[in-house]
């Protein structure tokens, strides 16, 4: 399962596509990036629930762009390890301190070091520099709990088989 995580990319904000999807495109697109994880997965009905709870921004004629997915990802890694309340705190908390793709990219950079470290597949990272304080170590601290999840979820299947 360790090849699966070594080829495993988080696309960056700017990877994202701009053009819209719809909810069946942007829930395959999720899952196509997801997939190696094996433990994470969204569902149309769960982005239609954030969009109606508030945690994610209603679709432009029914279409979802980069923000929106960039959100959608953040919530289907992070869902696993915190409450959807947590997520939506953790929104606000960016919103006030970041913009979304400085964020976004942070997070992306952070969460494949730490999956990367905790599967021995490379040395831990430095944290990076362009985010400092509270949010920061708030982002860090919910990223390193995320891997651990994966690799417990791959180490448990691995033994079931």
């Amino acid at each position: 399962m360790s090849t699966t995580i070594s080829e495993f990319h988080m696309p960056r904000y700017q990877e994202l596509p701009d053009v819209g999807l719809y909810l069946e495109q942007t829930t395959k697109y999720i899952n196509g990036y997801l997939e190696p994880l094996g433990c994470m997965e969204i569902t149309s009905s769960m982005i239609s629930n954030y969009v109606k709870k508030g945690y994610v921004a209603s679709p432009v004629r029914k279409q979802y762009y980069r923000e929106q997915i960039a959100q959608l990802f953040f919530i289907a890694v992070a869902k696993n390890v915190l409450s959807m309340e947590n997520i939506g705190k953790l929104f606000a908390l960016q919103k006030k301190t970041y913009p979304t793709q400085v964020a976004f990219d942070y997070f992306c950079q952070e969460f494949e070091d730490k999956l990367y470290a905790i599967f021995g597949l490379r040395e831990a990272a430095a944290p990076g520099e362009s985010i400092g304080g509270n949010p920061k170590k708030m982002l860090h601290s919910a990223v390193i709990a995320m891997a651990n999840i994966i690799y417990l979820s791959h180490q448990f299947e691995e033994m079931g088989n």
